[in-house]
């Protein structure tokens, strides 16, 4: 394993355990409000400090992106954190959470880990290496017909005013596919399209941190990605749109439809 995935899977084991750790102890923990539905919990910051201490124990120069603690110069390589994606869940006990973390090599992703504890499930993926699920190589899934699919999304809660927008989409898809869910991590949402638990996903309103592992995950198991535009600049505008190569471009034409011009 690659040195710097080797401290990722390490970073995220740390992380996990400690949120795994506090599962069972939900009505001690410290909350935060950041925002509207946006909380930050003391498991959020304690983990994010296991992962940034793995870290710079190993790279001291490089530079880190956490969703808690911000951005931290550094040099060649940059490190995108989510100690814990999928908090309000996590806050009610709901088991649908995950450990997130890229590493990012000038302009594009390298390499990344999406850990998820209650399951053990260790997702990696290396650039030009594959994707792989606790070893085993994933792909993205061989469903073809829309119909037939299985849709992740999640809810525009930082974009309220798009709701409507969003609710264009969603009562297309639900009405063409198999079902949507919405599970409250996008980063596992994505995991699971790159092992092909889902034929597809769209959100707007991401963060770096949301998705930046899932979408390398994706690349290397053979999948499909954009912004709403059909651009790649899904990482700076926040809004992504990806599937398998069966069908991907007709998801992507239905969130066009509903949102160009308008976001």
């Amino acid at each position: 394993m690659n040195p710097l995935l080797n401290t990722a899977v390490r970073a995220a084991r740390l992380a996990g355990d400690v949120i795994l750790h506090n599962v069972d102890r939900l009505d001690r923990i410290k909350i935060d409000k950041k925002g509207k539905a946006d909380y930050v919990s003391e498991v959020d910051r304690f983990a994010e400090e296991e992962i940034i201490n793995t870290i710079q124990s190993a790279y001291p120069d490089h530079a880190i992106l956490a969703e808690e603690s911000g951005h931290q110069e550094g040099k060649e390589f940059t490190w995108i954190i989510d100690p814990l994606d999928g908090t309000t869940n996590f806050l009610h006990g709901y088991p649908q959470f995950a450990v997130s973390i890229a590493v990012k090599h000038d302009d594009h992703i390298a390499h990344s880990v999406i850990y998820d504890p209650l399951r053990n499930e260790m997702f990696t993926a290396s650039r030009g290496v594959g994707a792989y699920l606790n070893d085993r190589r994933i792909r993205v899934s061989n469903t073809q017909r829309l119909e037939d699919s299985l849709l992740g999304t999640g809810f525009p809660y930082r974009f309220v005013q798009h709701v409507d927008i969003w609710l264009g989409s969603f009562r297309e898809f639900l009405v063409r596919t198999s079902g949507v869910r919405r599970a409250g991590s996008a980063a596992l949402d994505l995991a699971h399209v790159a092992c092909g638990r889902f034929d597809g996903f769209w959100e707007m309103g991401l963060k770096p941190w949301d998705m930046a592992a899932g979408c390398l995950l994706i690349e290397e198991a053979g999948g499909l990605l954009s912004d709403f535009s059909g651009d790649q600049d899904h990482l700076e505008k926040g809004h992504l749109i990806c599937g398998n190569t069966y069908l991907f471009s007709e998801i992507q034409d239905i969130v066009r439809r509903h949102t160009a011009g308008k976001i």
